[in-house]
């Protein structure tokens, strides 16, 4: 059963106003009531436990949320509150707290508030609008707790700068609840001799969860072999409706990757993946290199559909591609290609599947005479990242054990590409492309990344700071 992201939300309050200033709760209650239509949302489950306004109410919604299950929770600040109304709830639900340091309105309506003569109505009235003043508090026993916390600060209402922030840290929070749910296939081996791509597997469990599922090639050759001719026939017209297929693509090797194409989906369905890295030569077994050579245009379906396929068993790259396919924006494979100093860009792309749900206009379909630097032939694609914004996302796995996020924003432009029958696209950088390169190259990622469309850098960084994960970025 796929589970969907569940965000807790509490709103915090001191129980002592409550018979000095009337009326104020439940104006209180309602503040939190409008937070939770905002962060309500398809695939997504709000916990709302209300206000909390003393101690014992926060002990026991610290149990209620971790009986929940929430993934993240956001503490809304509606007025003053003691901080031990807030640090039980926290620490007992133990996963990331984002406070929501609200106020109603824009300003107080001074010359209103002023003629109010009430002295104890205005003063209910300001502790209505005193977000803020307890925030310094909760931060001060969070961070002396050892308990990281993020903040976000502006108006309950009319604030789209505050609610683009809120939305942000919803996805950065789906995409970490994804990544923890994901099962990602292992298929074949290391390419030999590329060391920046060995990867402590172990370590990707360990930091962004999920499940890694060892797979044999073995058993996508007998999947190929119950194929019916039926299926190779349908997933031919498919090819040729999803892409461009050239006119020197053979009706055999269109078969031939129709036939993998069929074998690939029964075996993602059948280990419920939802990424796969894979390589192999299949050298020496006829049937397993027919298979191998064959999978492309199949990996490129998959990975369309949301089921990212890295090449050359790049393990970290298929956790980066399926980051950016869960925020919705891509995730092709790619690597340096060339240099074009004359126009400033860098050319990068790869060989094997690609994003063709990101591609500018229909990807193409080409018959290669040989696959550079690895055994076999037959159909490969071709295409280019759509024109506009993009985003560049690496895993890097550094020198004293641990992972971290390396992230740039640039720009695919139009201009020639090289056409090999390989994804191939032409990137600007704000930084230019040699101090980009410099730089990206400093951190010491390996020689693949994963490239989206559009700029969502400021939802990386958020993503890294929900998985505790240092994020570096280039431009």
């Amino acid at each position: 059963m796929k589970r969907q992201l569940r965000v807790g939300l509490f709103g915090i309050g001191l129980d002592t106003y409550w018979p000095q200033f009337k009326g104020l709760k439940p104006r209180l209650e309602g503040y939190v009531r409008a937070v939770q239509k905002k962060l309500e949302r398809p695939g997504v489950e709000v916990v709302n436990l209300g206000l909390i306004d003393n101690p014992v109410k926060a002990l026991e919604a610290g149990h209620q949320f971790r009986a929940a299950d929430v993934d993240v929770i956001f503490l809304h600040v509606t007025t003053y509150a003691l901080s031990s109304t807030v640090l039980p709830v926290v620490q007992r639900a133990k996963v990331p707290v984002i406070i929501l340091n609200l106020q109603p309105a824009a300003a107080i309506d001074y010359a209103k508030f002023n003629a109010l003569g009430d002295r104890t109505a205005m003063t209910g009235d300001w502790l209505a609008h005193c977000a803020a003043c307890p925030v310094p508090e909760i931060a001060n026993v969070f961070s002396r707790a050892g308990i990281d916390f993020h903040q976000v600060t502006g108006m309950l209402h009319d604030d789209p700068v505050c609610w683009n922030e809120v939305d942000a840290w919803i996805e950065a929070a789906r995409v970490a609840h994804t990544m923890f749910h994901n099962r990602l296939g292992l298929l074949g081996h290391y390419y030999g001799g590329m060391l920046d791509i060995y990867s402590d597997t172990t370590l990707q469990c360990a930091t962004f969860g999920g499940h890694l599922e060892i797979l044999e090639v073995e058993e996508l050759a007998a999947l190929r072999r119950e194929v019916s001719a039926a299926q190779i026939k349908a997933r031919v017209a498919q090819f040729r409706k999803v892409f461009a297929v050239q006119a020197d693509c053979s009706r055999a090797e269109l078969e031939r990757a129709a036939k993998t194409s069929v074998a690939l989906d029964r075996l993602v369905k059948e280990h419920d993946l939802g990424s796969l890295a894979y390589f192999y030569s299949g050298t020496g077994n006829a049937e397993n290199e027919d298979v191998i050579s064959s999978i492309i245009l199949g990996n490129s379906l998959l990975t369309a559909r949301g089921i990212p396929v890295a090449g050359e068993y790049e393990v970290k790259n298929a956790q980066a591609m399926k980051i950016m396919d869960t925020f919705g924006v891509g995730g092709s494979f790619t690597e340096y290609y060339a240099m074009d100093f004359a126009d400033d860009v860098v050319l990068m792309g790869h060989d094997g599947p690609g994003h063709i749900k990101i591609a500018e206009g229909k990807t193409k379909v080409r018959p290669l005479k040989v696959y550079h630097g690895k055994v076999g032939r037959g159909l490969s694609v071709e295409m280019s990242v759509k024109h506009g914004p993009v985003t560049l996302l690496s895993v890097v796995e550094t020198a004293d054990g641990k992972l971290k996020l390396l992230v740039a924003e640039g720009e695919s432009v139009p201009g020639p590409i090289l056409e090999i029958g390989n994804t191939n696209s032409r990137y600007r950088f704000s930084i230019g492309a040699r101090k980009f390169v410099n730089d990206w190259n400093a951190h010491g990622p390996a020689h693949h990344c994963a490239v989206g469309v559009g700029r969502i850098a400021d939802k990386i960084n958020k993503l890294g700071q929900l998985l505790e994960l240092e994020v570096a970025r280039v431009c």
